[in-house]
């Protein structure tokens, strides 16, 4: 594994924004996150880089959500202790079932997934075909504004779907989310925040790959100011999404998908 001290203070900043912004919007991290090196011939960011932009991009949707999760502390609390039981404490338990598909299959499945399916021809097939799949699922939305139980079980196991490269795990999510009758808005919330266990729990495995740092320094600067660009960068991306996702509908992340896809099948073929 390379470590970070190859990576220069720019190459820096544009990976942890592209994990930012591309961990949250439906278009694929990891269709964009092969380009720099492909493309550029950037070195490999090294494992304690990428577990630090997903923290960050962790803290961003935390900060996003903190009264969302206040509220889910909160209501846990009263439940604990007074048998109480309220609509975010629902909520809160819709959004760990749904959980449950991935952190399981994640465990199991994921380095055969990587290790097979982590070719450029294979995310470029991924990104388009999943692209469309959004665009037909944006097509029969429908206005509801309530997760219930069904739907959270289905969604989780849409979101299995997520460890194939090129998929994006917000796309896959909006666009179950989008087939069951939610909203743009719903279904984006929805997406964000199955996203706080989903990249915490993907942190968590990373990190026990990670051995003792060394020569800690130049890595722990530019960990930090990776976790703090992607950290900023989901935030402001999480924000303006929710805020203009009904009138932007997902036809532009869809058309930007197709875009990609080519640009992936000419480099591969270029390569």
């Amino acid at each position: 594994m390379r470590g970070l001290g190859c990576l220069d203070l720019i190459q820096s900043i544009l990976l942890a924004l592209l994990q930012g912004v591309t961990e949250f919007l439906p278009i694929s991290s990891s269709a964009h996150l092969i380009l720099p090196s492909e493309l550029a011939g950037w070195p490999d960011q090294g494992l304690e880089f990428d577990i630090a932009v997903h923290l960050g991009s962790l803290a961003g949707v935390l900060a996003y959500f903190r009264r969302d999760c206040r509220a889910f502390a909160v209501s846990g609390w009263r439940y604990l202790y007074h048998r109480r039981r309220d609509d975010n404490l629902d909520l809160l338990l819709k959004i760990a079932v749904a959980t449950l598909p991935i952190a399981i299959a994640g465990y199991g499945l994921y380095e055969v997934v990587q290790s097979r399916l982590r070719t450029i021809e294979f995310i470029a097939a991924a990104t388009i075909c999943f692209g469309l799949l959004l665009w037909w699922a944006d097509t029969r939305r429908g206005d509801g504004d309530t997760l219930s139980w069904r739907n959270a079980m289905l969604i989780g196991t849409a979101q299995v779907l997520a460890l194939v490269p090129g998929t994006s795990r917000s796309g896959i999510v909006i666009s179950a989310a989008l087939l069951l009758g939610l909203s743009r808005t719903m279904a984006a919330r929805v997406a964000f925040l199955l996203a706080i266990p989903a990249i915490a729990g993907a942190a968590l495995l990373a990190g026990l790959e990670v051995p003792a740092l060394q020569e800690p320094g130049a890595r722990v600067l530019d960990m930090a100011i990776g976790a703090l660009v992607a950290g900023l960068s989901a935030w402001f991306c999480v924000h303006f999404f929710i805020a203009l996702v009904e009138r932007t509908g997902m036809l532009p992340y869809v058309v930007y998908r197709l875009i990609l896809g080519l640009v992936l099948i000419g480099v591969a073929a270029a390569t």
